[in-house]
């Protein structure tokens, strides 16, 4: 049996680097790509091309942006009081999407991970803390992922500002809309019946 060419044994191990991405999935790309029109091929590598070379990291809250500061931490009409901490760029991409919530963010661009070798020096936990020093903060929403390295930055923050007089917060958890109690598993239940609120 003949070996795929060089060109393609090379995008296949390239695809592969992407998260998500294992050797099967990136031979179905690399091959998807061979078939596509030479148009469609040129657009996408343009547009890889265009995100390296027209985004950047805004100074402020590190979300990804066009421009630093980005348009949600140069936007007056934002509520400079609170502050959301999320992990990645997407997350204020699903936040934003509710339109329930109209302050600024901090992406820390990961979460505290022992196993990974991911402390707080290596997020933007010392960024945060520096931007909370400011008179105008009030509130800070922790919106980490509620996993156990969501769970334990989120608790490395909250420790770090016990004493500052911010209000910090987190993100309600509980049972999905739509979702059948028997079928929630105890620690989503538990969460649901501490996160109860007024009727």
């Amino acid at each position: 049996m003949s070996a795929a060419p060089k060109p393609v044994t090379r995008l296949i191990d390239e695809l592969c680097r992407l998260p998500g991405i294992g050797p099967k999935t990136a031979s179905r790309l690399a091959y998807f790509l061979l078939r596509s029109s030479a148009e469609q091929v040129v657009a996408l590598s343009e547009a890889i091309r265009e995100v390296k070379e027209h985004t950047v990291w805004c100074r402020i809250c590190f979300n990804i942006a066009e421009n630093s500061p980005c348009s949600i931490c140069s936007d007056p009409g934002r509520d400079q009081t609170q502050i959301c901490v999320v992990e990645e760029p997407l997350d204020v991409l699903a936040i934003e999407r509710t339109r329930q919530y109209h302050g600024l963010y901090h992406v820390l661009q990961g979460a505290i991970s022992p196993v990974e070798g991911v402390g707080p020096t290596e997020i933007r936990i010392r960024e945060l803390l520096e931007r909370t020093k400011g008179a105008a903060v009030q509130e800070v929403l922790l919106a980490t992922n509620p996993n156990l390295e969501g769970e334990a930055t989120a608790m490395y923050i909250a420790r770090q500002l016990a004493h500052s007089g911010i209000r910090v917060t987190r993100l309600a958890r509980g049972l999905p809309i739509g979702g059948d109690l028997e079928y929630a598993d105890e620690i989503t239940l538990a969460q649901a019946l501490e996160g109860r609120r007024e009727v």
